[in-house]
């Protein structure tokens, strides 16, 4: 692997950040988000974010190739060693394992903080072809061990 450093997110990160999701946002269904959120919105999500779960960028160079973070995965007490994971990466760097190494790292921090569940919500196409969606993430994710625990259908619209 080329010379990548994973490492906790900070405010200085937002710009490339938000430049990563916001292509998610506006070309893919893989985030529900219909508009991109504005500076200020997401440095908040980032605050609130590093107050209690990892926030962790991928770095080569001083560019961001991706990042992840964990979340609650629901707010009642009895979820809180559950946990709900996003993992993003740049459009030109996908597919050159920054993905799962960023995955390691974070389950390796949530480890650390006596998480017991780590969850993925995947968005998963209804038809083959679907232009907005593909089945890459449930793949990466069953390759990283993850399983399939239940699935919801119909549960949000974006695109159409």
């Amino acid at each position: 692997m080329r010379d990548i450093k994973i490492r906790t997110a900070s405010i200085q990160d937002l710009p490339a950040i938000l430049e990563i999701y916001s292509y998610y946002i506006l070309h893919t269904a893989i985030t529900f988000e219909y508009d991109v959120p504005t500076p200020e919105e997401f440095r908040l999500r980032m605050e609130q974010t590093l107050r209690m779960y990892p926030y962790i960028v991928a770095e080569e160079d001083g560019n961001i190739l991706g990042y992840a973070y964990a979340g609650p995965f629901k707010t009642r007490a009895a979820y809180n060693w559950s946990v709900e994971t996003s993992i993003y990466v740049a459009k030109e760097a996908r597919q050159k394992g920054i993905g799962t190494l960023l995955l390691a790292h974070l389950e390796a921090l949530l480890q650390r903080q006596n998480i017991l569940n780590v969850n993925a919500c995947i968005a998963y196409p209804k038809e083959t072809g679907d232009p907005y969606l593909t089945c890459e993430s449930v793949r990466f994710h069953e390759k990283n061990g993850y399983r399939l625990a239940g699935r919801f259908h119909d549960c949000a619209c974006k695109f159409s």
